[in-house]
């Protein structure tokens, strides 16, 4: 099993900052890729960035210049770091790893339980 543990969301005023965390743990044996999605109430989820093991990273336009990823392979973390936040970043905010499980030796596609972002004065 693998497990997804997310922090670090939270309420904040448009123009703060916030920053999560995603930790993954368990039957790991490669990680190809973590990133971040969020879902917004009456909408799909998306994705707001990701990085692969390979290098790289990705951003949602929406987010580009503001949001940063950043990853501690010794750690199995990701971080997304939010700047200028907007209330149209007001949403819960999943973590995702395509993982090689020790147990089945064969990608998966992991989520988090989720960390609520409310951006509002």
């Amino acid at each position: 099993q693998v497990q997804l543990v997310e922090s670090g969301g939270g309420l904040v005023q448009p123009g703060g900052s916030l920053r999560l965390s995603c930790a993954a743990s368990g039957s790991i044996s490669t990680i190809y890729v973590m990133g971040w999605y969020r879902q917004a109430p009456g909408t799909q989820r998306e994705l707001v960035a990701n990085i692969p093991s390979g290098g790289g990273t990705n951003y949602a336009d929406s987010v580009k210049g503001r949001f940063t990823i950043s990853r501690d392979k010794t750690k199995n973390t990701v971080y997304l770091q939010m700047n200028s936040l907007k209330p149209e970043d007001t949403a819960v905010y999943y973590c995702n790893a395509v993982v090689i499980s020790t147990a089945t030796m064969s990608p998966g596609d992991y989520w988090g339980q989720g960390t609520r972002v409310t951006v509002s004065s």
